[in-house]
């Protein structure tokens, strides 16, 4: 795919959604690290369904902390591998509270060393939380950007270089949300809704399927 194309894409997209961001529920940083944790392998809406009550009782890595790992899982048991996340984010939200003074860390190499954060979840903290241009390719994102033909690659890791190396750099703070967003409500997994996309013309599917 050229250059014009991209632009041309990431134009429309922004056209049509001028301040994409999150549909995790957070107001802090420390929210959004916690509930991106718990969204590996489960929905925005059942995760958004478990932290309403959640933040509700335990908004700061110390009050988490103190929940415990069971008084945790009984909020979150509705989200799938529950007990390994609890588990994890008690033992974040100890680090959190012995190495970042009960901060959320804003580098790369520090989101990476807390359990349960991978590549992935520290870009999304990064982008979302802090500002920085950084794209977190989940499923949804590595389906559109083969898919279209915006920056093929075989793995999460070589799509995500690709697309820092070819969205224009006006575009590349908010690109994240609006990929996550056309995969999530357009570019679907089964059947892409070809019909109902802003972006078919430009798209190089080769199998595109009207809606």
């Amino acid at each position: 795919m050229n250059a014009q194309k991209r632009q041309q894409i990431f134009e429309r997209l922004k056209a049509h959604n001028p301040k994409p961001t999150t549909e995790l529920d957070y107001r802090s940083p420390f929210e959004l690290l916690i509930a991106v944790i718990l969204s590996a392998q489960a929905t925005d809406v059942s995760v958004n369904k478990a932290t309403a009550g959640l933040f509700q009782v335990a908004d700061t890595p110390q009050k988490m902390l103190e929940l415990g790992v069971d008084g945790l899982k009984a909020h979150i048991k509705t989200i799938g591998l529950y007990n390994s996340k609890a588990e994890n984010i008690i033992k974040t939200c100890r680090l959190l509270l012995e190495r970042h003074d009960g901060q959320v860390p804003r580098t790369r190499e520090e989101l990476e060393a807390l359990p349960g954060v991978g590549r992935k979840t520290a870009n999304v903290v990064l982008n979302t939380a802090f500002g920085e241009p950084t794209i977190a390719v989940d499923t949804h994102i590595f389906r559109v950007a083969n898919r279209t033909g915006l920056a093929p690659g075989k793995t999460p890791l070589a799509v995500e270089k690709k697309l820092m190396k070819t969205v224009p750099e006006t575009y590349r703070q908010d690109a994240h949300h609006w990929l996550i967003l056309h995969g999530r409500y357009t570019c679907l997994a089964r059947k892409p809704r070809c019909g109902a996309c802003i972006i078919e013309d430009l798209c190089e599917y080769p199998h595109k399927t009207s809606d």
